[in-house]
């Protein structure tokens, strides 16, 4: 695609291009987007549903490894974290399994680098480092207990680790441990604003600004109940409070809130396609787009 790091780091799949809600499979988590459709974990039915965005239709729904949370998209095909079997499982644009890899234990997390596949395994405290072209296991890197979200910001791989309260700093090239920094309680979902990634504390109802150059924390911005993920829109952060059935919408400048949004029942991944946000509800089985 010619894409540079930066606009990996971003998520920006689309070109820069129905409000309301859509039933998928059961348990929705994960999202990516790859440009054209939205991809989503199932966690309770063992598959990831394809969904084209500019209408709504499901083109498919594809069965991949146990417990699916977490989902990206390399470029190409679509990776998903299987964090009840223990592997990953990678998907080409029709659906259909191009092979699947071991991933440590409980694997939780996943993003893209460019070239590779970082995948945190919430169960063994450590981020592994898959080539995307085949899946070879290129390390394992120990990172804080409990790591739960990761992000890339266009050079180095970031990870949350929910119990010690703190965010990891690794280096993408070789995995190197750039430094550990102080985030809120319990930080969970990460997102990368081409210049700080955001952090969802969601034992603090609360998200942590951190510049990506030293760690600095720039601010800490009240959202509602159990923040769990976050997206960035290119000019705002959206937060998806998992528990308050909502999203708020936080300006990238300052952390001011601009709205809160209700969205379905236990919301928790969230995507920008470009031109919309979509929410994974995963107690009501369902999408909401906003």
């Amino acid at each position: 695609m010619g894409l540079n790091p930066l606009q990996i780091a971003m998520l920006r799949w689309y070109e820069a291009s129905m409000v309301g809600e859509l039933a998928v499979s059961h348990a929705p988590m994960g999202l990516a987007f790859d440009g054209n459709n939205l991809w989503v974990a199932n966690s309770s039915s063992d598959d990831v549903s394809k969904v084209r965005v500019n209408d709504g239709a499901v083109l498919g729904a594809f069965s991949v490894g146990r417990t699916p949370v977490a989902v990206v998209f390399d470029g190409i095909n679509i990776w998903v974290a299987n964090s009840g079997s223990d592997n990953v499982t990678k998907l080409a644009e029709d659906g259909s399994v191009v092979g699947s890899f071991a991933a440590g234990v409980s694997p939780v997390a996943i993003a893209f680098d460019g070239s590779s596949i970082w995948v945190a395994n919430g169960g063994a405290d450590t981020i592994m480092k898959l080539r995307a072209a085949d899946g070879a296991l290129l390390g394992s890197f120990p990172v804080g207990p409990s790591p739960r979200g990761v992000a890339f910001d266009g050079t180095n791989i970031w990870v949350t680790s929910s119990a010690s309260n703190t965010v990891i700093k690794l280096r993408a090239s070789d995995g190197a441990n750039l430094g550990s920094f102080a985030a809120g309680n319990g930080p969970a979902g990460i997102a990368f604003d081409c210049t700080n990634v955001w952090v969802a504390n969601n034992e603090s109802n609360s998200v942590s600004k951190i510049r990506v150059q030293d760690g600095a924390n720039l601010g800490t911005f009240a959202v509602g109940r159990a923040p769990v993920s976050l997206a960035f829109d290119g000019t705002n952060i959206w937060v998806v409070n998992s528990g308050a059935d909502s999203v708020t919408k936080l300006r990238m400048q300052d952390g001011t809130v601009v709205g809160t949004f209700p969205v379905g029942r236990s919301p928790h991944g969230v995507a920008f396609d470009g031109a919309s946000i979509w929410v994974a509800n995963t107690g009501s089985d369902s999408l909401s787009k906003r």
